[in-house]
């Protein structure tokens, strides 16, 4: 092995092995038991991201430690055609390098260019799983839009239609003008958005010298609507019940109604009625029969030939709404200004406020969403939510951190029919044709469709130009992956899963619906709902150190590869600024990455990215990343590559290794041994309870503390005795201890581990292919014992040590030859352990004068110290460069001095303390208490110099 741990040297050239081998891939033993995880497919919109890497960290974790646990294992890989997202990034790519728009193309041809993207995009992807070291059965990659799962999806829809659960109808949705597609409920942010709010006298239709005053926040939308409602109870209004008012710049005739939803204290109490612009509207529109009128086009323009629709949806064409024509084809909000100005040329507006209104924004485009009347796809979900509920109340599946179990159970109570149709080109094609009559035929294919139906050839049919929701592919994916209807053999030996690894901000978008589809589709024999998974394990949100959501707009991306490999602050700065949506964000974004990253980000290698990964796994729903534990990790890493190192170079000339008693050994590699059994326990408890943080943290402590600061120190000095038995035993057991722990950390540093187990393999002259194909390490029962005295008094002896060490410094003497340490008051159980490892202690602490005093009469000069409640006398015969150690000290105690005098007058500014940012005062007192501290051990010492 080479000195210096240098991952990039390693990390590509073994998992190449790895896959060359086969070492990921399902074997079809029927012996074995079956574990499986399908991956969440990652969307092809771009490299992945932090939260892609936390979670296929926690995924491998599972699928290598299962697989040394000799299960067939199985980890399916695949990949997400994400419609909207991919879309419009493919859009926004046209536009920049050919300034053209989709419409300027075919469906056939756009939809080429999409998968011209996807094929670039989807190498980079799995590069990217690749260097994350995940164990993917690559032999089964899928695509959503592979051919098998697209005939899956459209089996499902039919299906499901003909069970009665999708059905078709005109109603108002959220529509997103800019991508010209209805979005759901959970892709919107609503913002609180400083505007006005007009108030409009619509005059009498019998009097147009009197009105009533309307309040309204869109004037634009005044030529939709279709009644002034009042409240009923509102005594202001009751003799105009049922009169009628003129439409402002249309004067078309509208009635007044009564509704009991009116707000009477809100506005003036008269509310415009827009049916087919408001959600609230349409609720009040469908109780009183009222029609609606589209007035916006797809892209949220003025129509110059608006649609008027019964409350039925049913299209009037009796009936024609004129525009003024100078507001046609205008953008509603250019249109509103327009409208404003007609209104006030015409004295119709009586007031303008200032008002805040909460106002939806699409949260892919930022654009202001529109209530819009259209023709839909929906599914019904009622009956299928209500098995999907039971399953995770009843434990079939176990949701795991428990505190997500609410979150569920809150989104299926208030679940509300799901639109599954989608207006874009990219996706899975609605199975759906048309005659010239409108009537709906449903099939695989128009061939399909013709001989099913006995449809003639002159007779045309339009395919449904919508797509599937991307969503209800994805609710799919763990049934179509595993090859779902198709492959029935296959598909009962990893059906149902073992756990879903996602984040809780998808557990309504994608977890909730996995289980309603997979739970109506796949069922036992006797007709029972089988569930997808039998847990799901939640993680939490990565963010930046200061809490902020990573997103490219805010410019804190980091990209785990980066991280991997390394990059320059100048690649950085670019990367985090080229395409960005927010231009007037730039500068803030350079000079923050300048600050956080002076040099960039430094290689720090897949193994340590992984193992921070997996200590940040806590069942906390915000997980902040942080630089400086990556960095602790790293060199975690360095530690544990420096012990294989050591471990190898001690058994390079002597590779007979004894078999291990462990009641025969020395007190130190009992001790080891034990110590390591118990790790074995509590780790894999930590592991199988999915608290991979505490898992992380019991091998980071066992590994960093009891392995290398504490035996390894022990073993050195035991390597160095003249006695061979001892050599020997204890070169065994360090190699066991070592191949254990290389064992037991595997699933979480994958690269590392694997090398210098391959290493040791060798230098034993075993042929061993992999250290993932080894047994994963078992507690042992009754493993020893006397476990606890030793365990108990290694803890005592330690504390020795530990005291012993802090002596060593406060003393300050340039010849520890001179000091002699005497033990005093000693039990007898305790004088035992000084005097059996008395060498220990003083080729550990390098005092060579250490003695156990049976009387407590003292008759030399000494001083008295208290370690872990013993007393310790000292005696120092003589004290080399004495004067010039307390020079050194008074120097250091002066400047001290200094430090504390200047920050406690400054604490005691009042003007200081009012104009400085917290965070700065803070940082002040801190430095306070940490001189302060540093200043009584500098006190301490001169005062003990002075004694001896």
């Amino acid at each position: 092995m080479k000195k210096i741990y240098d991952p990039k040297n390693i990390e590509t050239v073994l998992y190449n092995k790895w896959e060359k081998y086969g070492l990921f891939k399902f074997q079809d033993n029927l012996n074995k038991k079956y574990f499986c995880i399908v991956m969440p497919p990652p969307n092809i919109t771009g490299n992945l991201h932090m939260g892609h890497a936390f979670q296929q960290t926690i995924m491998d974790i599972l699928i290598r430690y299962n697989r040394m646990q000799g299960k067939n294992t199985l980890w399916q890989v695949g990949t997400d055609h994400a419609g909207i997202a991919t879309q419009m990034i493919v859009e926004r790519k046209i536009m920049l390098e050919e300034n053209k728009t989709r419409d300027y193309y075919s469906r056939k041809d756009f939809v080429q260019k999409i998968w011209d993207w996807k094929n670039e995009i989807n190498n980079k992807i799995t590069n990217q799983i690749r260097r994350l070291g995940s164990s993917v059965d690559w032999d089964r990659e899928l695509f959503t839009l592979d051919p098998n799962i697209t005939k899956a999806v459209q089996k499902a829809f039919i299906c499901l239609y003909k069970e009665n659960l999708i059905y078709r109808k005109k109603t108002l949705v959220n529509w997103d003008s800019k991508l010209k597609t209805v979005i759901s409920d959970l892709e919107i942010e609503h913002r609180s958005k400083k505007g006005n709010i007009w108030y409009i006298k619509y005059p009498f239709a019998n009097d147009n010298k009197q009105h009533i005053i309307v309040a309204t926040t869109r004037p634009e939308t005044i030529f939709a609507d279709v009644a002034v409602a009042v409240n009923p109870k509102d005594s202001r209004y009751a003799k105009l019940i049922g009169k009628k008012v003129l439409v402002p710049l249309i004067n078309r005739v509208i009635d007044i109604i009564t509704d009991n939803d009116i707000d009477m204290k809100k506005g003036t109490g008269c509310v415009k009625v827009t049916p087919a612009h408001n959600f609230t509207d349409y609720e009040i529109g469908l109780k009183h029969k009222l029609s609606m009128i589209n007035i916006f086009t797809e892209d949220g323009k003025i129509c110059a030939n608006p649609k008027i629709f019964d409350y039925q949806s049913n299209e009037i064409t009796s009936e024609r709404i004129v525009i003024p024509s100078n507001l046609h084809n205008l953008d509603r909000f250019v249109a509103r200004k327009i409208v404003i100005s007609l209104l006030n040329d015409l004295h119709l507006i009586k007031y303008t406020f200032k008002h805040t209104s909460i106002i939806p924004y699409g949260d892919r485009t930022n654009e202001v969403i529109e209530p819009r009347l259209t023709n839909q796809w929906f599914l019904k979900v009622k009956k299928l939510a209500n098995t999907a509920t039971a399953a995770v109340h009843y434990n079939t599946i176990k949701i795991i951190p428990k505190q997500y179990r609410n979150m569920y159970f809150s989104w299926m109570s208030n679940i509300k029919d799901w639109c599954i149709s989608r207006q874009l080109w990219w996706g899975h094609r609605i199975p759906v044709w048309f005659d010239s009559k409108n009537t709906i035929y449903v099939g695989k294919n128009e061939l399909d469709i013709r001989k099913k139906f006995s449809i003639l050839k002159n007779v045309t049919l339009v395919q449904e130009p919508d797509v599937l929701d991307t969503w209800f592919s994805s609710a799919l994916w763990i049934c179509t992956s595993l090859g779902w209807p198709n492959q029935k053999k296959f598909f009962k030996k990893f059906y149902p899963t073992n756990v879903l690894v996602s984040g809780f901000d998808i557990i309504f978008f994608w977890i909730a619906r996995i289980i309603m589809l997979s739970m109506h589709f796949i069922k036992d024999k006797k007709g029972k709902p089988i569930v997808p998974f039998k847990k799901v394990y939640i993680t939490g949100l990565i963010k930046d150190e200061s809490g902020q959501k990573m997103s490219k707009s805010k410019g804190n991306i980091i990209d785990p590869i980066d991280v991997i490999d390394g990059i320059s602050l100048k690649n950085l700065l670019e990367k985090r600024t080229t395409n960005m949506m927010q231009i007037k964000l730039k500068k803030q974004i350079i000079k923050k990455t300048k600050k956080e990253f002076p040099k960039g980000i430094e290689p720090i290698g897949t193994d340590a990215l992984r193992f921070t990964f997996t200590s940040l796994a806590s069942t906390s729903r915000d997980i902040y990343w942080d630089m400086d534990r990556l960095k602790g990790y790293r060199n975690f890493c360095n530690k544990l590559w420096n012990a294989g190192r050591f471990v190898l170079i001690t058994i390079k000339h002597n590779t007979s290794l004894i078999n291990i008693e462990i009641n025969n050994l020395s007190f130190s590699n009992q001790w080891i041994l034990i110590k390591l059994n118990n790790v074995i326990k509590s780790y894999r408890k930590s592991l199988d309870s999915y608290r991979f943080d505490l898992a992380s943290n019991i091998m980071f402590n066992f590994v960093k503390n009891t392995f290398c600061d504490w035996y390894l120190e022990f073993s050195k000095i035991s390597l160095n005795k003249e006695k061979k038995l001892i050599f020997n035993e204890t070169k065994s057991v360090l190699v066991t201890v070592l191949e254990k722990i290389l064992l037991l950390m595997h699933p979480i540093i994958p690269f590392i581990t694997e090398f210098i187990w391959k290493k040791i393999q060798c230098l034993k002259k075993n042929k061993n292919i992999s250290i993932m194909l080894e047994k994963f390490p078992k507690y042992k029962i009754n493993y020893v014992d006397n476990q606890h005295i030793i365990i108990n008094d290694m803890k005592w002896l330690q504390k020795i040590i530990i005291g012993l060490r802090k002596l060593k410094l406060e003393l300050n003497a340039s010849n520890l030859e001179c000091v002699s340490i005497f033990f005093v008051k000693l039990s007898s159980y305790n004088q035992l352990i000084i005097q059996n490892h008395k060498f220990y202690l003083k080729q550990i602490t390098k005092f060579n004068n250490i003695e156990v005093m049976y009387t407590n009469v003292v008759n030399f000069n000494s001083i008295v110290r208290i370690i872990n409640n013993i007393e310790i006398l000292i005696s120092i015969k003589t004290n080399v460069n004495k004067k010039l150690e307390l020079q050194i000290i008074i120097k250091k105690i002066n400047k001290i001095k200094t430090s504390v005098n200047q920050i406690t007058i400054k604490l005691l500014n009042k003007n200081f303390l009012q104009k400085a940012p917290n965070n700065i005062v803070m940082l002040e007192k801190k430095r306070l208490i940490s001189y302060k501290i540093t200043l009584n051990k500098l006190l301490l010492k001169q005062k003990n110099i002075l004694k001896y």
